[in-house]
């Protein structure tokens, strides 16, 4: 069931929030990366565990699939996901890289969420096996952001330890201690 509002605001609040929480995301995951090198990106606490560098390319497909290409007005883009690939035990791709894959994708959806109206965020859509409006991918994806950017966290401050910098309210590193 869909709900329609009158509120002439609420496309534009909508918008406004998945990129914030989009943008909070991303810089949690800068954040993170900027203090690993090359093999702590990929370093598994244990062999069924995933490693940052995972995550990086996990969320990538993620957003791609599901807002770059899945909210796409013009429909324009294919999806051609390998989400097991992101998993994979032998990537090895390096943390610049990863990156810029990240701040290409991210900018990617943001430009994506731009360009969406109120249709657009209405319609529905089969994404992954789902059936869900534009809305709702836009939801799932950037919340499922978020979620592994905090997971990505908690995995760095396990490997640094004191290391670890906290990234307080103003976005300044400070030695944890």
């Amino acid at each position: 069931m869909l709900f329609e509002t009158d509120y002439p605001g609420a496309v534009a609040a909508f918008k406004g929030e998945a990129v914030f929480t989009l943008d909070d995301a991303h810089t949690r995951f800068r954040h993170v990366l900027d203090q690993l090198d090359d093999t702590q990106v990929w370093h598994r606490p244990h062999p069924g565990m995933n490693a940052v560098g995972n995550l990086v390319l996990h969320v990538c497909g993620n957003l791609t699939q599901w807002i770059v290409v899945g909210c796409d007005p013009g429909r324009a883009r294919s999806d051609e996901r390998e989400r097991p690939s992101e998993f994979a035990a032998d990537r090895r791709t390096p943390r610049a890289e990863l990156i810029q894959q990240l701040d290409d994708v991210v900018k990617q959806a943001a430009q994506t969420l731009a360009g969406l109206n109120k249709d657009h965020l209405l319609e529905a859509r089969g994404i992954q096996g789902f059936d869900v409006t534009g809305m709702g991918a836009v939801w799932h994806s950037v919340a499922h952001m978020q979620a592994h950017a905090q997971e990505a966290v908690y995995a760095t401050k396990l490997m640094l330890g004191t290391g670890y910098r906290v990234r307080d309210v103003y976005g300044v590193d400070e030695p944890r201690g």
